[in-house]
């Protein structure tokens, strides 16, 4: 019963089949394949644009690529301080864009906000002893478990034009924020003003998959050989593409995003019901309850997994919980029940 993270959750058995599949017969290494022509095309018709296409099996490597297909060496890139580029890959970013920098700025619900974003890019342009803005990157969902709603996307895009600045958006959960938004994925992206999107899969059913989706024609002629030099163009590329076709057929991206994200709002309304205190909003698949002390622990003891992050300043446990598209509603159930009889 673990509510740790997606990616606790295997993959979904239709990828999986897919992967053997492809697996059949010989083909051409190195994507020079049509299975991966045709997952790259899948992908464009998803996004209703002509974009280019490529396949990496982990979110460091795409969120590092496509940091660095758009800011210089000599450059900065501004994110929010809880972005997972900024906090949690490592410094890989800076090392793939040869030592950019990483700008990381406070927001409410793990949000940028256009003022902010104009402000950092302002501050010490056009003096050499500045690190010069030259991209913006936002998370989708947040670190905070929110979605940026398409107005916000485009306010911040609007800053980017202004200033001649890329707009990259880090996607690894872009499906359970477009299954809580009534939109197209074309209006979360490159209709709002992003550039480069790291499109994941990995979290949401797939064995490992993430694409990088360069919307913007003029950007993207070197991310081959950056991909290459890095040791992420796979030598039997089809079978890590074979996922994409799968991920995407019928709308399986989406309704494992539907499932995962119901099994969130569950839990936070279940947690609600009995007084505890949900910070933020669920807009996807993740949860951050304070719950009382003796019911964390009680969970604990019955074998329930998650991120406690330390008491607050009235004793309660910061927690996170987040589900899969494989969460079982049974498990939902028995979360909130033991929560329950530790209430009384």
């Amino acid at each position: 019963m673990n509510f740790a993270s997606d990616n606790t959750a295997g993959a979904h058995p239709d990828i999986m089949a897919a992967i053997v599949a492809a697996n059949e017969g010989r083909t051409m290494p190195y994507g020079h394949d049509d299975g991966t022509e045709a997952a790259r095309q899948r992908v464009c018709e998803v996004f209703e644009t002509e974009a280019k296409v490529f396949f990496v099996p982990t979110g460091t490597a795409a969120n590092g690529l496509a940091v660095a297909s758009i800011t210089p060496s000599w450059g900065a890139l501004v994110c929010h301080e809880t972005a997972h580029i900024f906090d949690h890959e490592g410094n890989g970013p800076v090392m793939y864009s040869g030592g950019a920098r990483l700008i990381g700025l406070p927001g409410e619900n793990g949000k940028l906000t256009p003022d902010s974003v104009e402000a950092a890019t302002l501050e010490g342009r056009g003096d050499e002893h500045y690190s010069q803005v030259r991209a913006v990157s936002v998370t989708q969902l947040t670190e905070k478990g929110t979605a940026y709603r398409v107005d916000e996307i485009a306010a911040i895009g609007a800053v980017c034009r202004k200033h001649g600045l890329a707009l990259h958006m880090d996607g690894a959960r872009f499906a359970n924020a477009l299954a809580g938004l009534n939109c197209s994925p074309a209006d979360m992206s490159w209709k709002a003003g992003v550039d480069v999107l790291s499109f994941g899969g990995t979290k949401n059913g797939a064995l490992a998959l993430e694409a990088v989706v360069v919307f913007n024609p003029a950007l993207g002629e070197e991310f081959l050989y950056r991909q290459k030099r890095a040791g992420h163009v796979l030598s039997k590329m089809r079978l890590m593409t074979a996922q994409m076709e799968a991920y995407l057929a019928d709308d399986l991206w989406l309704k494992n995003a539907r499932h995962s994200n119901a099994m969130a709002r569950k839990l936070a309304d279940g947690l609600k019901a009995l007084g505890v205190e949900i910070i933020g909003d669920v807009d996807g698949n993740q949860v951050f309850p304070r719950l009382p002390a003796p019911m964390a622990e009680a969970l604990k003891a019955e074998g329930f997994l998650f991120y406690d992050r330390g008491a607050d300043d009235q004793g309660r446990r910061k927690t996170r919980l987040v589900t899969a598209f494989n969460t079982p509603e049974d498990d939902v159930d028995a979360f909130l029940a033991t929560a329950t009889m530790a209430a009384v």
